[in-house]
């Protein structure tokens, strides 16, 4: 049965900016953990303005040096400057490797902290809670939109810090020097930023605001289409996806390209005042040199030419509020990635610290179910409903129904993946009141299309016990009856492939029960081991999970539409057919 948390594919021609909504809290609140704290965040914006108030020193050092000398005065009058030039020289570029590196350095410790707290909101939700948002679209929001969090303290808050302070002083310093200058200077800097800031905004910012969703569109048709490349070549679909492709690329291009003209044209923008600003300085300079001000030389040249340098710092204010607007697009849409509000069909950790697993439960906990129901995320509908059965420590339980009866939603209702109606009890505990990973260690779920990691299959079976040794993993690996085939592959070092391309359908589901029993879950779940194997095969397969759930003791529940033989099974439940009434809305 199809799988309902298996997403219909993007569409490109939509506007993937449509549904990229976030509460404005959620998004401050990602925002605060993209930015280091202060301890960290003060040495790197420390560096970072003293490199720039080194370079506009070094240029009002190199002019006042030049001009004085020209003077040919004594060269002790010369040589605080030409130390001085010396030391911003070597400063600035200290500085600013020090900025670098630090200021990097306390971004990628956050974004660590970062990551980790976007996966642990995001763990009480999966696997069913995450179906409003395509595989290609989660991952380019926890990959691609986390790594730009990393811009907002180093490409925002420092830019906009530094370029602050640095234009405060390098006022200050002019008008020290000439009044009249400083506040040309001072006007320049304002006129030329807001002009900027606008010219950026009009030309560029529903472009920066549009980056992110449509990456993450690109990278959901690029998923789609990789994944999927052989049926869509078998029906001659295959075109038609690409051309959806390029379309999702010509969008995510011209976005681009869009952006780029507003940051040429806030560019030109601060250049031309740049220019201004020294105009403007020649402007009421020249009076000063013979007026009753009485500016030097020397002076003169400082506050014609210390513009160009503040300028040049300057500018990342524009750019800065630029990345502003990428920034919060990626906060969004890592805010946006699951429900602010767990849905009611998930389960959450009890209000109380649970019963201990190890003090309620034996080690072969009964399971029961009286009267359960469940259904997904987003459905008006029960998917299953009126289960009732009862798994003992050995029993052998076959599960059948109609296709679209719900015995996939059991499944998932088992090892608490979903929350249920009615009453789920093991040892005589409401699965309600434990945590759903105390649940999770007692009751295991061999899936109808296992995950196998692009590994060897070692790694595939560590992580259920990653203390087993190789003599332990070969040793299931024969219980399942793959030890043969693991020998001729080359042993536990042979690759599996991507989701288990090199390997059969069932190989893929054996190496999931081998999995299954390094784990030793006591109570096993094995949904539709016969769904991607032909019938010889799935009968050996059947089988072989029963007579080895047999031998260990196990309580099994084998969920199958296919007919077991009574002597490998102690109990028969059948799943009424589809429920199409609508839920209960109190429960």
């Amino acid at each position: 049965m199809s799988d309902p948390r298996v997403n219909a594919s993007s569409d490109p021609t939509a506007d993937p900016t449509a549904d990229t909504t976030a509460d404005p809290a959620e998004v401050r609140a990602v925002l605060r953990l993209a930015q280091p704290p202060v301890r960290r965040f003060a040495p790197g914006l420390a560096a970072g303005v003293l490199s720039a108030l080194f370079a506009v020193a070094l240029l009002a050092s190199s002019a006042w040096l030049i001009t004085r000398a020209a003077e040919q005065p004594p060269i002790m009058f010369l040589s605080m400057a030409v130390v001085g030039v010396r030391a911003f020289a070597l400063g600035r570029s200290a500085f600013r490797y020090l900025e670098r590196l630090a200021g990097h350095d306390a971004a990628f410790r956050q974004l660590a902290d970062l990551r980790l707290g976007v996966f642990a909101r995001i763990l009480p939700l999966a696997p069913a809670g995450l179906g409003g948002t395509s595989r290609g679209d989660l991952l380019s929001r926890l990959v691609r939109d986390v790594d730009d969090l990393q811009d907002f303290p180093l490409r925002v808050v420092q830019p906009l810090a530094t370029a602050g302070i640095l234009a405060t002083l390098s006022v200050f310093g002019v008008w020290l020097v000439l009044p009249a200058a400083g506040l040309t200077l001072a006007l320049s800097l304002l006129a030329g930023g807001l002009l900027a800031a606008l010219a950026s905004t009009v030309l560029s910012a529903r472009s920066e605001r549009r980056l992110a969703p449509l990456r993450g569109t690109l990278a959901g048709e690029v998923l789609e289409v990789v994944e999927n490349l052989d049926v869509l070549t078998a029906f001659g679909a295959l075109d038609a996806r690409l051309a959806g492709l390029a379309t999702a690329d010509d969008r995510l291009r011209r976005a681009a390209l869009r952006r780029s003209l507003g940051v040429g044209v806030q560019g030109a923008v601060l250049s031309l005042f740049a220019g201004l600003a020294t105009v403007g300085a020649l402007w009421v300079g020249i009076p000063a040199l013979s007026g009753p001000v009485g500016i030097s030389g020397p002076g003169f040249a400082v506050v014609v030419l210390v513009p160009m340098a503040v300028f040049e710092v300057f500018g990342m204010i524009p750019l800065a509020l630029g990345v502003w607007r990428q920034v919060r697009s990626s906060a969004a849409r890592v805010a946006s990635a699951v429900p602010t509000v767990v849905p009611v069909e998930i389960p959450v950790e009890p209000a109380e610290a649970g019963i201990s697993v190890t003090s309620a439960l034996s080690a072969r906990p009964v399971l029961e179910l009286t009267n359960v129901g469940a259904r997904w995320p987003g459905s008006r509908a029960l998917a299953v409903s009126g289960v009732t059965l009862r798994l003992a420590p050995g029993d052998r339980v076959h599960l059948a129904g109609p296709s679209g009866a719900g015995k996939t939603t059991l499944a998932q209702t088992l090892v608490r993946f979903l929350d249920y109606t009615g009453s789920y009890r093991l040892d005589g505990v409401e699965a309600r009141t434990l945590a759903p990973a105390e649940v999770r260690g007692r009751v295991g779920l061999c899936e109808q299309r296992p995950w196998l990691f692009d590994d060897s299959i070692r790694q595939n079976l560590l992580f259920a016990r990653e203390t087993a040794t190789d003599g332990d993993l070969l040793a299931v690996l024969d219980r399942v009856g793959l030890g043969e085939w693991a020998a001729q592959r080359g042993g536990l070092d042979a690759r599996v492939g991507e989701r288990g391309a090199l390997v059969s359908g069932g190989q893929a589901q054996r190496i999931a029960l081998a999995r299954a029993l390094l784990a030793d879950f006591p109570v096993l779940i094995v949904d539709e081991p016969t769904a991607n194997v032909d019938e010889a095969q799935g009968e050996r397969l059947v089988r072989d999970i029963l007579v080895t759930a047999r031998q260990d003791g196990r309580a099994v529940l084998l969920i199958s539409h296919t007919p077991v033989p009574d002597d490998l099974i102690t109990a028969r439940v059948v799943v009424p057919g589809p429920v199409i009434r609508p839920a209960d809305p109190a429960s």
